[in-house]
């Protein structure tokens, strides 16, 4: 994603014409006698009070990693410009931000996995009070990987050779003789997939499920494989482990024997979870919806529109999520990183707007 200098945000500007002397509105409707107020202009061809949203309050929230906070920002831009107020998305936990769309404290979530969020979506009211709209990115893919040199040296490409002792130890780094796999945060929809393989594949007795914040985990996963040792974790696109340590290049994605997953994300096949690698990753090949509060799509065309029109490529939040890693992950920085993607993708982005504005009307 090639970045252009920062495209600030302007307050719409609001023209007043100067009355001429002696001018006078007047209304004889019930006999009230008011004057006519200036309308503001609104970007989009109108005034503020024609935009579908107009005095409408979205709320919107991300999970606890600061990089899906991108896309979900870029979703507001395009509600602001339908007129729609709308905050700092909140940062909550998974599944309770399922919880909350589904009650109706939140109105919208962008970080939907469609496959792996499955469970969270059905206990939290399904079709009756969600709905999923759109895709925002597509061909999401996730699964183990370890560092490209044991994997050439010990002739690793299987996450069942893990049930192997002596090639279980390779990835021992607390001293109790299991694989240390760096996994998810408690909660997360990649729990349960994890832990499922751990009972389904038969790696109880060789490998241990680190989990506590992912972020802290893989920074120490990557200290390990800068210090030359062996490293083994989960990962997933997009985020940018991948664009620090490439697959391929500095690590390997790991096989699964078969295909296997917990029973609330359905039917799958070995076709679902097989990358165009031909490796099958052992996860449903998956991609990013828009979740809504049904009501609230019901009662918003216009916004509906716009959360099925987003689509945010995985190369454009990788990279984004590379600049968070460097350091630019202030809620400017952020901004910035926004207002750059639209500007690159304007006639896009334009065209989300003029859809939703045309939902809105018919």
């Amino acid at each position: 994603m090639k970045l252009l200098p920062s495209v600030t945000k302007r307050p719409i500007a609001i023209e007043i014409k100067p009355l001429a002397l002696g001018t006078v509105c007047a209304s004889l409707l019930f006999g009230v006698i008011a004057c006519g107020q200036p309308s503001s202009t609104d970007g989009n061809g109108g005034t503020e009070g024609d935009l579908p949203g107009a005095g409408i309050t979205v709320t919107s929230a991300h999970g606890n990693l600061l990089e899906e906070r991108f896309q979900t920002e870029i979703v507001n831009a395009g509600l602001d410009r339908l007129g729609y107020e709308t905050p700092t998305p909140k940062e909550l936990e998974y599944p309770a931000m399922f919880a909350a769309v589904g009650n109706g404290d939140l109105d919208y979530m962008a970080v939907n996995w469609e496959r792996l969020h499955s469970e969270f979506y059905e206990n939290s009211g399904g079709d009756e009070k969600l709905v999923k709209l759109g895709v925002v990115a597509p061909d999401l893919l996730q699964g183990y990987q370890i560092d490209k040199a044991t994997a050439d040296g010990k002739n690793i490409t299987n996450l069942e050779q893990l049930k192997d002792p002596e090639i279980a130890k390779l990835f021992d780094t607390d001293g109790n003789g299991k694989a240390n796999l760096t996994g998810c945060n408690p909660g997360w929809g990649c729990e349960l997939v994890i832990e499922h393989h751990l009972d389904t594949y038969g790696l109880r007795d060789t490998v241990e499920h680190d989990q506590g914040q992912y972020s802290a985990l893989i920074a120490d996963t990557m200290t390990r494989y800068n210090e030359g040792n062996p490293v083994l974790f989960y990962t997933w696109t997009p985020y940018w482990v991948g664009g620090v340590l490439k697959p391929g290049q500095d690590t390997l994605w790991l096989d699964v024997p078969y295909t296997s997953l917990p029973e609330a994300q359905g039917e799958v096949s070995e076709a679902d979870t097989t990358a165009s690698n031909g490796k099958n990753l052992g996860f449903v090949l998956d991609r990013m919806v828009v979740t809504a509060n049904q009501e609230f799509a019901d009662a918003n065309p216009a916004a509906a529109k716009l959360f099925e029109l987003v689509e945010i490529s995985v190369d454009d939040i990788n990279a984004q999520n590379q600049l968070i890693q460097e350091g630019e992950n202030t809620p400017e920085d952020i901004e910035r990183h926004v207002n750059e993607w639209i500007s690159n993708n304007q006639a896009v982005f334009d065209g989300w707007i003029e859809q939703a504005m045309e939902a809105a009307q018919s």
